[in-house]
């Protein structure tokens, strides 16, 4: 198998280059028009990247969604992805995205620790429940919450309600293969223990993995393995939406997967 086509999203994708600019250019409408109801740039570290924005709902908020964003641990920040906070604040929920320090300056297992800090960090400012839920990369980070080893804080843990894991890379050994791990530096002990599907869960999260039905076979493959490696965690395949679309649905408060998102 050549593992850097497999893992290649935008290669087959129409018109994929115009995706980033596009999200950025609602993040930077959405922050705009919610000046009033957002807290931007709040530090959960010593790294200038360990921050998050917190966006409010209108009235009291219901809970805490934290949305971890993609870009293969090596790329983007919060600020990309501002708008798909949009249909959960609309639901009256508040909305947590951190950014975090990206490869190669910090290892997977920086990430995974630096993004479990975000959330207790965020966890504190905001009373209810807590949802996570991450694209990609971000879906990885997410998911690996659910793993004992995480480092979550364990007052954040009990007010877990939901993780949703948004076409994850949930097995990081294939990544060894591919020319992006010059930049990763993932070594095969590091890959096994970054890995949710290897990982040990804490039985208990209900755990949605949600992937477009266009996407790469081995994004399938990825979603398939997280959902068949945990007793709680369930499948939807998202018909039509590929990798960068598959985002879509967070824009409308009134979608199925806001609604399975923030269901009680």
């Amino acid at each position: 198998m050549d593992y850097d086509l497999a893992y290649a999203n935008a290669d087959f994708i129409p018109n994929a280059t115009a995706y980033p600019p596009r999200w950025a250019r609602m993040s930077a409408d959405f922050r705009a028009a919610r000046k009033d109801r957002a807290q931007l740039g709040i530090s959960y570290g010593d790294h200038e990247r360990e921050a998050f924005d917190l966006f409010l709902p209108d009235t009291g908020a219901e809970g805490l969604l934290v949305f971890v964003h993609g870009g293969y641990w090596m790329r983007f920040g919060r600020e990309s992805w501002s708008a798909f906070a949009a249909g959960p604040v609309a639901r009256g929920w508040a909305v947590a995205m951190p950014s975090y320090p990206l490869a190669p300056e910090a290892r997977i297992r920086d990430i995974t620790r630096a993004v479990a800090r975000a959330i207790g960090a965020a966890a504190r400012l905001v009373e209810g429940p807590v949802v996570l839920a991450g694209h990609s990369a971000g879906g990885h980070l997410a998911a690996r919450m659910n793993c004992l080893d995480a480092l979550l804080p364990e007052a954040v843990v009990r007010r877990v309600r939901r993780v949703m894991p948004i076409s994850p890379v949930s097995d990081l050994r294939p990544l060894l293969e591919t020319r992006m791990n010059a930049t990763l530096r993932l070594d095969a002990a590091e890959a096994q223990a970054e890995s949710p599907v290897l990982g040990t869960p804490r039985h208990g999260f209900d755990t949605l993995v949600w992937v477009g039905a266009e996407e790469r076979p081995a994004f399938l493959d990825q979603a398939r393995w997280l959902s068949e490696s945990w007793d709680e965690a369930r499948l939807h395949v998202a018909p039509g939406r590929h990798h960068f679309d598959v985002l879509d649905p967070l824009l409308n408060p009134e979608s199925p997967m806001v609604g399975a998102l923030l269901a009680g």
